[in-house]
C-alpha cells in the first residue's frame, strides 16, 4: 500500500428533497487498501458507495480516482468493480457466462475471455462450477461468482455493498478470510459497506464510522476499538460501560463516591460527562489494595459466555452504578467467584474514556 491517495472524496453532499443523507464528507483512500463504511442502518454508508460507482450522483463535491475527475461520469465510464448483498447474478446464464459478461461487453478475444473466466473461477476456489446455473449454488458460492465478475477486467477499484450479510454465520466468517486475502494477493482497492462491527474490524485496513450523514471517525480497527473519537463509536463498536460522573479537576473523575484518575483534560471541572471503560478492560481480584483506581465492590451477577464470564459488579462506592466485567474462565476459577463474591476492582488510567455530557444526553 502506498501513501497515494487513489479515491479522493471532497465536501461531498446527497440530498433527497429536503433531507441530507451525506453532509460534507471528504475522505482519501490509498492505493491498494481495504476501507470499510461502517455504521447503522440510514447512517449513509450505502449512499456514499452508491455515490463512487455514480449510482446515486452527489448533490455536490467532487471525486477523484487515480488522479481523475470522475464526478459526473456515468458509471460505465468509471473503473470500478461492484458486488452486492444480493448476488445480482443473471439467472440464465451459466457461471462461465456471469463472470464473462464484462469481458465479452469489451469484446475481448474468445481465447482470452476463457482463459480470463478459468483463472478467476480457480482464483475464487469454483474451478469446477462453470456449467452450473446460479440456482444450483449455495449462496455462498453466488457470491464468490458475483467477486469474479466484478473482478473479471481487473478494475482498479472494488465495491463490496454488505456482500456478505445474506450469508449464515460460519460461511460468512470463511468468507471475510477469504475475500481479505483475494484482496491482498491482488492488491486491488477496495471499499467495504458494512454494519457488521466484526466484518469490519477483522477485514479493513481503516474503518470509517459513519452516523447521521456524517463521518464520526476514521482508524485501524485498533485505533477505533481502543480509541473511540465519540461515545457514538464507542457504543458502536464492541461492549462498553457507559456510567455517569463528573470532572473533579484535570485528569480526575467522580464516579459514585470514587474519584478517579483519567485523561480527562480540557473539560472544566463541574462538567456531567460520561465515563466509559470496556468489559474487558476491567481487573477483578480478591479483596486487596495498592491497585490504580481500585475499590471493593460484590458480584451482583455471573453469565458464562463459553470463554469468559460476563458479571455485574456493584457496590458502596458506585452507588447507583453498574459495571459489566468479562473474566477469563481461568480466573474465575482460580478465584473462585461466585455471585455474592465480594471482590477488588480496578480500572486502569490508560483504559478510561470519557466524553463530554450525561449518560442521559447519549
Amino acid at each position: 500500500m502506498t501513501n497515494t491517495p487513489y479515491l479522493r472524496i471532497e465536501h461531498l453532499t446527497k440530498k433527497f428533497g429536503t433531507f441530507t443523507a451525506l453532509q460534507d464528507i471528504s475522505l482519501a483512500v490509498h492505493e491498494g487498501e481495504f476501507v470499510c463504511f461502517l455504521g447503522p442502518s440510514g447512517c449513509g454508508k450505502t449512499t456514499l458507495l452508491r455515490a463512487v460507482a455514480g449510482l446515486d450522483v452527489q448533490t455536490s463535491g467532487r471525486i477523484e480516482q487515480a488522479g481523475r475527475d470522475i464526478s459526473v461520469l456515468p458509471p460505465d465510464k468509471r473503473d470500478f468493480g461492484i458486488v452486492f448483498q444480493s448476488y445480482a447474478l443473471f439467472p440464465n446464464l451459466t457461471v462461465t457466462q456471469n463472470v464473462a459478461y464484462g469481458l465479452e461487453n469489451r469484446r475481448a478475444s474468445k481465447p482470452e475471455v476463457a482463459r480470463r473466466v478459468q483463472e478467476l473461477l480457480a482464483m475464487v476456489g469454483l474451478p469446477d462450477q462453470g456449467g452450473k446455473y446460479p440456482a444450483q449454488l449455495s449462496g455462498g458460492q453466488q457470491q464468490r461468482v458475483a467477486l469474479a465478475r466484478a473482478l473479471a477486467t481487473s478494475p482498479g477499484l472494488l465495491l463490496l455493498d454488505e456482500p456478505l450479510s445474506a450469508l449464515d454465520a460460519k460461511v460468512r466468517e470463511y468468507l471475510r478470510h477469504e475475500v481479505k486475502q483475494l484482496q491482498r494477493r491482488l492488491g486491488v482497492t477496495t471499499v467495504m459497506v458494512t454494519h457488521d462491527q466484526e466484518e469490519a474490524l477483522t477485514m479493513a485496513d481503516r474503518i470509517v464510522v459513519m452516523n447521521h450523514g456524517v463521518i464520526e471517525q476514521i482508524g485501524s480497527p485498533v485505533e477505533i476499538y481502543r480509541r473511540p473519537a465519540s461515545a457514538f463509536v464507542a457504543d458502536f463498536i464492541g461492549v462498553m460501560n457507559f456510567v455517569g460522573g463528573t470532572v473533579v479537576g484535570p485528569g480526575r473523575v467522580r464516579l459514585g463516591r470514587l474519584e478517579l484518575t483519567c485523561e480527562a483534560d480540557g473539560i472544566a471541572p463541574g462538567t456531567a460527562v460520561t465515563i466509559a471503560i470496556r468489559p474487558e478492560d476491567i481487573r477483578v481480584q480478591d479483596v486487596q489494595g495498592g491497585e490504580e483506581n481500585a475499590f471493593e465492590a460484590r458480584i451482583e451477577a455471573m453469565t458464562f459466555l463459553g470463554s469468559f464470564f460476563r458479571v455485574n459488579l456493584a457496590g458502596e462506592a458506585l452507588e447507583d452504578a453498574r459495571l459489566r466485567a468479562d473474566l477469563a474462565v481461568d480466573v474465575v476459577r482460580r478465584l473462585d467467584l461466585t455471585e455474592g463474591h465480594a471482590v477488588s476492582v480496578s480500572l486502569p488510567k490508560r483504559r478510561i474514556r470519557v466524553y463530554p455530557g450525561s449518560t442521559t444526553d447519549r
